[in-house]
């Protein structure tokens, strides 16, 4: 993946972000108190799927539905 993420996510290496690149959406330490809370459990759970799950489509899946679900969570937070 060639585009710059600015700042660059601290939760995943280098590494895990090129074998999976979803996981550059699930860094949030360049958010808010407020909304690094509703978006951190999600960063720890795909951390986890993708220690944990073999590399297959299910596990994409899952990862591309829990991004949603973090993205809702976060919206849901806005005010």
């Amino acid at each position: 993946m060639t585009d710059a993420i600015h700042p660059a996510p601290k939760e995943f290496s280098v590494d895990q972000l090129q074998i999976d690149p979803i996981l550059r959406y699930f860094h949030y330490s360049h958010l808010p108190d407020k909304l690094q809370g509703a978006s951190r459990p999600f960063c720890d759970l795909a951390g986890h799927i993708v220690d944990t799950l073999p590399r297959n489509p299910e596990r994409t899946v899952a990862l591309r539905k829990l991004l949603e679900a973090k993205d809702a969570a976060v919206r849901a937070n806005v005010q």
